[in-house]
């Protein structure tokens, strides 16, 4: 994946994602044009440049399947794969994917992914490769009024402040208790906020040091959702959400909450959150269970 390739995978992102939302009778989920797909390429490229693959067809030279690949401190996670639905059954994903699994093994690490449950054919794609899912989520979109959230806020909401860069190695170090994994240049790259859409909440330590969690949102109009973030409780998980989506006011994020975590999903509820969507987190190599709670994103993927 080279810069000049931006234009072409924002093309096979937008018009990927719309044949298989039409093909289950949901309508296309991209409705701006290609550009509004050149955010995956412009998020990923900037935190692991260089790093995503492109499937070219050897014929016309034209790009027909890309994937994005992070290599990280513990793991490699597979972000958007997306293949032309022209090109659909010629075996583009497999190839994609045999690609990322053979490099991963080289480094000794596993690969991890965020999948629709819906997808079967994805799903499949992921499994049959020797993928094992770990955690299942229920997407929820939540409508945030242009006045705020509203309702009433959870217990621990005085213990939640926006991240500053000396929050990063104390997010690494809960991360890595929660769920076993870390990407300490993600957390930079969502602090720094170059951008100006990216927003960082963090959970301080009733301990006194360290944090209990944190999470990110993306207030992005090409992308709109809240996630990654981690927490050591449900209670410390809701306070998050709550800071996260009051502040996407007039905007309707998605956040994936684990189906097991019923007080959380309460409160979605109770904020007016509804379910559009499953994910299931897999794993191609040895994975930790998650000891907390833990909400990925589609941008950029942990797993």
């Amino acid at each position: 994946m080279e810069p000049g390739d931006r234009d072409a995978i924002a093309a096979v992102i937008y018009h990927s994602l719309n044949a298989y939302y039409v093909s289950i009778g949901r309508g296309e989920i991209m409705t701006g044009g290609e550009e509004t797909a050149a955010i995956f390429f412009d998020v990923y490229e900037k935190i692991d440049p260089g790093e995503g693959i492109v499937a070219v067809d050897d014929d016309s030279g034209v790009i027909i399947g890309s994937c994005f690949v992070h290599p990280r401190e513990t793991h490699f996670s597979l972000g958007i794969m997306t293949v032309h639905p022209e090109q659909f059954g010629r075996g583009v994903a497999r190839v994609l994917l045999s690609e990322i699994t053979e490099r991963a093994a080289g480094d000794g690490k596993s690969v991890r992914l965020v999948s629709s449950c819906f997808n079967l054919e994805s799903y499949s794609l992921y499994t049959r490769a020797g993928f094992v899912p770990f955690a299942t989520f229920q997407d929820m979109i939540v409508a945030v009024p242009e006045d705020g959230l509203g309702g009433e806020a959870p217990e621990g909401m005085g213990s939640v402040r926006a991240a500053t860069l000396e929050d990063v190695e104390a997010m690494v170090a809960v991360e890595m208790e929660v769920s076993g994994i870390s990407r300490r240049n993600d957390y930079r790259y969502f602090i720094e906020n170059a951008e100006g859409y990216w927003s960082v909440s963090v959970f301080e330590s009733a301990r006194g040091e360290g944090l209990d969690g944190f999470l990110v949102s993306c207030g992005s109009p090409d992308f709109n959702m809240v996630g990654p973030g981690v927490a050591r409780t449900e209670g410390q998980a809701a306070a998050l959400a709550y800071a996260e989506l009051d502040g996407q006011r007039g905007k309707s994020p998605i956040l994936l909450a684990p189906v097991g975590c019923g007080e959380l999903v309460k409160c979605l509820y109770g904020w007016g959150g509804r379910n559009c969507e499953m994910h299931v987190a897999q794993s191609l190599g040895p994975v930790d269970v998650p000891r907390g709670v833990v909400m990925p994103t589609f941008l950029p993927e942990s797993g």
